[in-house]
């Protein structure tokens, strides 16, 4: 009895319904609270939201009879408790075919790959690559409901974060019953396949190739580095973009209109433009932000009644700060890098700050970048400008003392230094092309000539070490035509550095 109290009925009805029940089930004893009470007897009604929490029921409608009526029903539709409206709205908003489909227009026009595959109900082995909330699951999960036939295809939906061989291994062997059977053909979805290793990447080899099953899978990262050749050799990689705003609009009202959320909550276009600018293409991030903003307006509402409007500080609460589509391990990291090392070696200082910005808000950790200033310094601008080095240096070590976010403006002088610095790759050009001498064994890596080794010990001088060196401080005019090479390499030369340029490193020396 006393969990029936707990559940907010009185003493007495608990007791009532035990003893009309037999006492031996609180379930039965429950349901006899509910439906066999007379209308007047109300009080249990106002109890059902704490009953629900122990008792799980599909159908809440069924216990509770407020439930029937259709502006309470309205109002709690974002907490009803079917279990899809447990789902985040992201998930529950997920197009059924390819026509729901928005954005991707490359992969899905009429004459592209995956239209001809469903039209002609003939799907292929596809790996997706592309950014988090592209479209990727969706996809792939559209492609079935959207081929002529749907009922000749078995859909299995694998994660490689949660799944192993094994899992693997009982999607293939039935799949193998099926296909004896004639039945039905297995599309197994591997969403972030990238997470499987080589060995468990291996596993999917021999029945992709014997047609044992149609291998779908989705993957952020990039297939050249992340997946194994032979897997890349048996599936079609198609790249997906980050969504433009417009098509995240599409998404929000469509979320709005259609009932992805409660018929009382309107959201202005103001809302829904700043959520599309501020995602970053990830519909899933601007869904699930309107749906946290949609919930903060009608818990604010309390049980009013009425239309709940979500503002644009509820949508920037939601979000908090603009998301930014960045790893640090990823493809991301090296596409930013570069794009600022570029920006600086074209000379276009203002690119170069806004892709440091970018990767310092992505949370780019400060003395990678300042590593990357070091090298550009020597491989970009060199001999044209010494100082750059002794710049790069005393950024780096600015920011060890500092940290972010006080030294973002000591690489962003540094990068804009750097950046209308002159140029010169002289040296970069000439230790690559000495490493390759040594690497070749052009000249036959020979001995050092005697006359420039180290001759410290009597023994050393008899052999001939250090004889016949002329010391340039003592004779300049005749130190200018000794040799320094081998032999075999006395008209190779590495550095292309203009003779007029001699003084001019002489002068910047002096400088420093």
């Amino acid at each position: 009895m006393e969990q029936l109290v707990s559940m907010g009925f009185p003493s007495d009805l608990a007791a009532e319904a035990l003893t009309a029940t037999g006492g031996d089930s609180i379930q039965k004893a429950t349901d006899w609270i509910l439906s066999d009470r007379s209308p007047h007897q109300s009080p249990a009604a106002t109890s059902q939201p704490k009953l629900d929490r122990f008792l799980l029921r599909p159908n809440s409608k069924a216990l509770n009879p407020a439930a029937n009526d259709d502006s309470s029903n309205k109002r709690l539709k974002l907490s009803s408790s079917s279990p899809r409206q447990h789902q985040p709205l992201s998930e529950r908003m997920r197009p059924r075919t390819l026509n729901d489909v928005v954005g991707q227009e490359h992969l899905l026009s009429p004459a592209s790959l995956l239209r001809s595959a469903v039209d002609s109900n003939r799907l292929p082995s596809i790996i997706f690559w592309g950014p988090p909330g592209t479209g990727k699951t969706s996809i792939a999960k559209s492609l079935i409901n959207s081929c002529k036939d749907p009922s000749q295809y078995r859909f299995v939906s694998l994660s490689a974060v949660t799944s192993g061989v094994k899992d693997v291994r009982d999607a293939v062997e039935s799949a193998k019953k099926l296909n004896l059977e004639g039945r039905k053909q297995t599309v197994l979805f591997m969403d972030e396949v990238h997470r499987f290793n080589k060995s468990q990447q291996d596993s999917f080899l021999p029945v992709i190739e014997d047609g044992s099953i149609l291998f779908i899978g989705a993957t952020t990262e990039n297939p050249s580095f992340h997946l194994i050749t032979p897997l890349l050799s048996r599936c079609r990689v198609l790249t997906l973009n980050p969504l433009k705003p417009h098509h995240v609009k599409t998404l929000l009202r469509r979320a709005v209109d259609d009932g992805g959320l409660s018929n009382t909550v309107e959201v202005n276009d103001s809302t829904i433009d700043f959520l599309a600018n501020s995602c970053d293409g990830d519909a899933r991030v601007a869904l699930n932000a309107l749906e946290i903003s949609a919930t903060m307006a009608t818990a604010r509402a309390g049980s009013s009644g009425g239309v709940v409007a979500v503002s644009l500080d509820d949508a920037k609460e939601a979000l908090q700060s603009k998301h930014l589509a960045y790893d640090k391990a990823g493809e991301q990291h090296y596409n930013l890098i570069s794009a600022l090392h570029k920006s600086m070696r074209g000379g276009d200082a203002n690119a170069a700050i806004y892709w440091l910005a970018r990767m310092l808000e992505g949370g780019e950790e400060p003395l990678y970048i300042a590593r990357r200033l070091i090298r550009f310094a020597s491989e970009d601008v060199g001999l044209a400008d010494p100082c750059a080095l002794t710049q790069a240096v005393a950024c780096y070590q600015a920011s060890h003392f500092l940290g972010m976010p006080e030294c973002n403006v000591v690489l962003a002088q540094c990068t804009a230094y750097l950046a209308l610095a002159p140029k010169s790759v002289a040296v970069y050009r000439a230790i690559g092309a000495a490493q390759k001498a040594v690497k070749d064994s052009v000249g036959q890596n020979e001995g050092v000539p005697l006359h420039l080794r180290n001759a410290p010990t009597k023994l050393m001088k008899e052999l001939g070490y250090g004889k016949e060196y002329i010391y340039p401080p003592n004779d300049p005019s005749s130190a200018a035509a000794q040799s320094y090479l081998p032999p075999s390499l006395l008209h190779y030369k590495f550095l292309e550095w203009p003779e007029d340029a001699s003084g001019h490193l002489q002068d910047q020396e002096h400088r420093l």
